[in-house]
């Protein structure tokens, strides 16, 4: 599929097709159950994200937000230092 093929599919989804694709990014699978292929997974959340950013969804509202609270004593004086770290 074409990036104006693409976009235009995008700009025609419905918020029902929206909120399935969110639920299926997070579920890994339809909601028949079949489970998405890594090809699928990427292509979903590429839709829902451009989907998000034509329709002004806030950005609290929109995939991968993560809310910054910061300590009341902790003053990071770069993005860097704020940086969230992940531990596995």
């Amino acid at each position: 599929m074409n990036e104006m093929n693409f976009d235009r599919m995008v700009a025609q989804m419905t918020p029902e097709m929206y909120e399935n694709f969110k639920q299926a990014i997070q579920l890994r699978k339809w909601p028949d159950g079949r489970r998405l292929s890594a090809e699928q997974t990427e292509l979903c959340l590429e839709a829902v994200i451009k989907y998000e950013m034509i329709h002004d969804v806030p950005a609290d509202q929109r995939v991968g937000y993560l809310e910054r609270n910061e300590c009341v004593s902790g003053s990071h004086s770069s993005a860097e230092e704020a940086a969230v770290k992940w531990i596995n």
